[in-house]
């Protein structure tokens, strides 16, 4: 898959960079052309030479070193690229990205991509765990950025823990892998819900629940990579910015979801529904905030529409894909779950579990389809997930013979 394709190479200043001639090596022998931009910190730790050298292309530092007086260095790399990956990545070319900083050769030509970047973050265990990295990134994932998790282990600094650049076969598998899913939804139309829905009891207060939307997100990310056409419905979510290349559709409330859904059902090739919808609203809503009447207050609630039920009853040739999320008796539930909404596929998880519940970046799942489990997904992010089901629904597509 890499084979005659321009990767883009991006060195920022970690320990992590003695690596990268590992991974330029591994690149040349797949047959890429491989473009190199370092960091001057990153200079520091491995010479542009060796890297010119193995790369058998010249190294960019300086942006305002043209090396061709026929171009501008960073538009033509930048728009050269097949698939740009930076390895290792520190905590400071996240945040540049993340932020439109363009200050140095390799933000600069970020800033002027348009093909996939990779990003695989090496750096100490608390600046990985550090609020505005953990924000930087989210950020990023939810503009379409793609993330090769570090390992844990012994980091340079001393400490043990998550922080370790991935190895340079793993990441030159995870590009082949990506390499290899960018075509697999081309020509499909794929709406996918996403978040919490909102259900008022007056203009300052509702019900709702902890769905923050990063699973929905990703998987509209990950389905636009693959060359689907996405409508994203969002219900109420903290899962940063729509990603981008995304039609977004705000839908707060069940009913609102409902009508959002239904009203282009007609239209899609795969329904995916990630939203956490409500199963009550209030009977009646108040016009102006609610006074304290006295010590207790009783709602009266009524079910709103049960739109996976209507998804499945109208579905037609929709392949369509459920979610539940359990606290206990996960298979059981799942599978009548599946059964009574008519799903194609349903994705269970066990919310109650470490890493797998509401508002994580990460995700443990079991996949059933109509004969029972189908995979089971052991803790990945929520990216790696997204990519994960998304193969798993085309190739069980192609296995029917449904083919765009």
């Amino acid at each position: 898959m890499l084979h005659g394709k321009t990767i883009v190479l991006g060195i920022s200043g970690g320990i992590a960079a003695f690596k990268a001639a590992s991974l330029c090596s591994k690149l040349v022998a797949k047959g890429a052309s491989v473009q190199v931009i370092m960091t001057a910190s990153a200079a520091k730790f491995i010479t542009p030479l060796t890297l010119q050298t193995i790369s058998r292309n010249p190294v960019y530092m300086d942006t305002f070193d043209e090396k061709d007086p026929s171009v501008v260095s960073h538009i033509n790399i930048a728009d050269s690229a097949d698939l740009i990956v930076i390895a290792p990545a520190t905590a400071n070319v996240i945040g540049k990205l993340a932020n439109g900083i363009a200050d140095d050769m390799l933000s600069t030509t970020l800033l002027a991509a348009t093909a996939p970047i990779l990003i695989a973050p090496a750096m100490n265990v608390h600046m990985y765990a550090h609020p505005a990295v953990e924000h930087n990134m989210r950020t990023l994932a939810s503009r379409g950025v793609t993330f090769i998790d570090p390992n844990e282990g012994q980091l340079a600094c001393g400490y043990v823990g998550k922080g370790r650049l991935a190895e340079p076969d793993e990441i030159v598998d995870f590009m082949e892998r990506f390499m290899s899913e960018e075509p697999l939804l081309a020509g499909r139309r794929v709406l996918i819900t996403a978040g919490g829905t909102i259900e008022r009891l007056d203009p300052v207060r509702y019900i709702t629940n902890d769905s923050s939307g990063k699973m929905g997100f990703a998987i509209a990310a990950a389905a636009r990579r693959m060359g689907a056409e996405v409508v994203l419905v969002a219900g109420n979510t903290s899962a940063g910015s729509f990603p981008e290349g995304v039609q977004h559709v705000q839908a707060l409330s069940a009913q609102e979801m409902y009508d959002a859904v239904l009203r282009r059902l007609a239209d899609t090739d795969i329904v995916i529904m990630a939203a956490a919808v409500s199963d009550y609203r209030p009977k009646s809503v108040a016009p102006q905030k609610m006074k304290k009447t006295g010590e207790n207050l009783i709602l009266e609630l009524e079910r709103t529409p049960d739109i996976l039920q209507t998804v499945g009853q109208r579905k037609g040739k929709t392949f369509v894909v459920g979610f539940a999320a359990e606290t206990e008796h996960l298979e059981e539930y799942a599978m009548d779950k599946l059964q009574r909404k008519n799903c194609d596929l349903l994705v269970a998880n066990d919310v109650s579990q470490e890493g797998a519940g509401f508002g994580t970046d990460t995700n443990i799942a079991q996949i059933y389809n109509k004969d029972g489990l189908l995979e089971n997904l052991p803790m990945m992010t929520k990216p790696e997930m997204a990519c994960r089901l998304l193969r798993i629904i085309a190739s069980t597509l192609e296995a029917a013979g449904d083919r765009v």
